[in-house]
């Protein structure tokens, strides 16, 4: 991981705070090119859209799908606050991104939310990507203690 790849992982970070702000949980996603420019963000609506599947990067990927050609997105990485779900994996690997950068491990957040009912299919994103058939490339975790201050205080009222 580069000076590059760790301020658009802070980006990450950042927005995962403006969902937070917004009502929302705290976990924010982007794309960016190869040449590091953001191509698109998103924010967490599980909460202000009253839907389950509103994670930051699932909405990341309904967007890119809608607005992104296929072969630029496959070029893309994607850079996200806390590593993907279960879900967010699966759908990261069926849109052909080839590279995710996360913060936050599952495991530590697993830590934070407690005994959070959304937190108990814990698997990590490189077991589910090493399974598939094309390689991703996944880095993490990084600037783990910026992306716990976002949850700070968080799972323990909501």
């Amino acid at each position: 991981m580069n000076l590059q790849d760790e301020q658009l992982l802070g980006q990450a970070i950042s927005l995962a705070a403006a969902a937070r702000a917004a009502g929302s949980r705290p976990f924010g996603a982007l794309l960016a090119d190869q040449d590091g420019n953001v191509v698109m963000t998103a924010l967490n609506t599980t909460v202000t859209e009253h839907d389950s599947t509103a994670h930051a990067e699932m909405n990341l990927l309904r967007a890119a799908n809608r607005q992104i050609d296929a072969l630029l997105l496959h070029t893309c990485s994607l850079y996200t606050s806390t590593e993907p779900c279960v879900m967010c994996t699966g759908a990261i690997y069926w849109a052909g991104i080839r590279r995710v950068v996360f913060a936050l491990s599952a495991v530590e957040l697993s830590h934070l939310q407690g005994s959070d009912p959304y937190s108990d299919l814990l698997l990590s994103s490189k077991v589910i990507f090493a399974a598939g058939a094309r390689p991703t490339i996944v880095e993490g975790p990084a600037l783990t203690e910026q992306a716990l201050a976002v949850h700070q205080g968080f799972w323990a009222k909501n």
